[in-house]
């Protein structure tokens, strides 16, 4: 059974970021279900998301991940799986552990399979509540919207930083592109906070310098790699080589992407969009959305962008400070869009 009454006190400054999720980004309704899925440890902002639900008067269904299985979670839980699929809107507000990607896989796949309007909050906290949640999102949708129509006609994609970064993504129009802005519909589950546009490249090639973050459990281990950046070499889609001061962190990433034989290949080229982002905090939900390029090796999310591998991983890697192209055509100098 459901956690359906959750009693925690309410952060008034939270507010503002749960009321943009359930009433612009996900638009829900009166007449409509959502299921919330949280844990112990995001307690606070599940309660604030449950008070704007309660506002709205939908019907709604809540589950604590630790009332149902043991964590890290092997599986999503069977009776969180059957409630999202009577659902039309969900959200998954909670914090990852290590080796839960694949249960996350599985509740995404209902969502897919059932066109659920999905906010994917993963590892939500205050701070993030605070900014990238309080964007604008109607605006972000607008610039967002004028990016992916033309990455959509273009070929290839330069990017370039001031810290080492030269790096090209060559494109199929057999790829989609897909929009993430924040307005979430039934097509495409989303993160919260939105704001990229991404697709699965045909081919890339240069050296990317991951002097913002990377992702998954990695990034809560490492945070802001400002100081200690990872330099990736890649060669027709593929990590060839590795560099970086932190040996550590070297070595974890090496690890992570040779889970697989495509976990060390390059499934996404994203371009965040969220100007309310306007700093690295050491948080990949934030900092993938920060006006830049991040790219991800591991699942490309082929239900979506047509790619024809999987993977059972995905970590993110963001940059700082880019100029970027279009075909040539300079789209962003230093950060800033010229578009």
């Amino acid at each position: 059974m459901p956690d359906r009454t959750y009693l925690h006190p309410i952060d008034p400054e939270l507010i503002p970021g749960a009321r943009n999720a359930t009433n612009v980004c996900l638009r829900l309704k009166p007449k409509e279900r959502i299921t919330i899925i949280t844990d112990d440890a995001t307690r606070e902002i599940a309660a604030a998301l449950q008070a704007e639900v309660e506002g709205i008067g939908s019907e709604y269904s809540l589950f604590v991940l630790e009332h149902h299985a043991r964590r890290p979670l092997e599986f999503m839980p069977e009776p969180i799986l059957g409630d999202l699929a009577t659902s039309q809107v969900s959200i998954f507000a909670a914090q990852t552990q290590t080796g839960e990607l694949s249960s996350r896989i599985q509740m995404t796949s209902v969502v897919n399979n059932y066109h659920i309007r999905h906010g994917h909050m993963v590892n939500i906290n205050r701070e993030i509540m605070l900014e990238g949640m309080r964007a604008d999102f109607v605006k972000v949708d607008e610039l967002s919207q004028r990016l992916v129509e033309r990455a959509r006609r273009a070929e290839r994609i330069t990017c370039k930083t001031p810290h080492g970064t030269d790096f090209e993504a060559k494109l199929s129009h057999e790829l989609k592109w897909l929009k993430t802005s924040g307005i979430i519909h039934k097509d495409k589950w989303g993160n919260l906070p939105g704001g990229e546009i991404f697709t699965s490249p045909r081919n890339t090639n240069g050296v990317f310098v991951v002097d913002g973050v990377v992702g998954d459990y990695l990034c809560e281990r490492y945070g802001d790699l400002k100081e200690n950046p990872l330099t990736i070499e890649v060669e027709n889609n593929r990590i060839v080589d590795l560099h970086s001061d932190n040996k550590d962190l070297r070595d974890d990433f090496r690890l992570y992407t040779s889970a697989d034989e495509n976990s060390n290949r390059v499934g996404e080229f994203a371009i965040g969009t969220n100007t309310a982002c306007t700093r690295v905090i050491g948080h990949i939900l934030q900092d993938e959305k920060i006006p830049g390029v991040h790219i991800a090796f591991g699942h490309p999310y082929a239900e979506h962008t047509g790619a024809n591998w999987v993977s059972k991983t995905h970590i993110d890697c963001v940059g700082r400070d880019f100029d970027i192209w279009f075909d040539g055509e300079q789209v962003m100098r230093g950060g800033k869009f010229l578009v």
